[in-house]
């Protein structure tokens, strides 16, 4: 990583993220990477059971770190490989707001609400928990492993209908542009979380830019699924991360083709 490693991390109670740096105090002609968490990618905890590799970039089953048990309603991505035709068997889960974002393969669904589909990387799907629901998730293919983003935000409200959706958001719709895949109730995203979080997907070309401006009481995570991006002069891989929870201007160059997904909290 191209960052001062000479920073100290600290959580407040509210889950905002500060970084103190030894250099001296922040001052406004520092540069904006200075306010960066970075997650590496390495450092995510990890789990191998054969049929399924995951990275977890929050604490998550017997991966714990109290340092990472979450960023403000977000509390779960988990970078899932499942081998062909081998999956989740049917478990449940209450007041979570649950989404699957596919990079490679597809993925099948079935839920207690009688509700099923299987998505591939031009989708986006959402299962809202609520009072409880069971589910099950599957590589359908005999030959082809599958790749994917298994999301949990918190809702804003507990005890809900549970509820399923899912849609269409193609390539063209990401590329080289912020396409929002998620967000409240009312917004234009694809699908709708019962939360003030918004999480936009772009697709970005070698050597292509974009911006995404973090407003005052807003709180950014970006991560990038696949390849690589300079995001303020910090060089990210895929499975990298940074976040702030200052207002500030993100500058993205893609080194690589590069997808990534940023998600703006409140």
């Amino acid at each position: 990583m191209n960052i001062s490693r000479r920073s100290a991390l600290s959580v407040t109670s509210a889950g905002l993220i500060h970084i103190a740096s030894s250099d001296g105090p922040l001052g406004a002609s520092e540069p904006s990477r200075s306010h960066l968490l970075v997650r590496e990618a390495a450092d995510r905890g990890h789990t191998d059971i054969g049929w399924l590799k995951s990275y977890h970039s929050f604490s998550f089953g017997r991966y714990y770190d109290q340092q990472h048990m979450g960023f403000r309603s977000l509390r779960v991505i988990n970078d899932d490989r499942i081998t062909a035709g081998r999956g989740f068997p049917t478990h449940p889960h209450r007041n979570m707001e649950i989404i699957s974002y596919v990079l490679e393969g597809a993925l099948q669904h079935q839920d207690s609400t009688g509700k099923g589909a299987i998505i591939t990387a031009d989708d986006i799907q959402m299962m809202s928990a609520g009072t409880g629901i069971t589910h099950s998730e599957y590589n359908p293919s005999p030959t082809e492993s599958n790749h994917f983003l298994q999301i949990w935000i918190q809702p804003a409200m507990k005890g809900v209908q549970p509820r399923y959706s899912d849609n269409k958001v193609t390539s063209d719709e990401k590329r080289g542009q912020w396409k929002k895949i998620a967000g409240p109730e009312g917004s234009d995203a694809a699908v709708a979380i019962g939360q003030d979080a918004s999480i936009f997907a772009t697709r970005l070309d070698r050597n292509e830019s974009l911006q995404f401006t973090a407003e005052k009481q807003r709180h950014v995570w970006l991560q990038v699924a696949t390849g690589q991006l300079t995001v303020n002069g910090t060089t990210l891989h895929a499975g990298d991360a940074v976040a702030t929870s200052r207002p500030m201007q993100l500058d993205l160059k893609a080194e690589q083709a590069t997808e990534a997904l940023l998600f703006d909290l409140g």
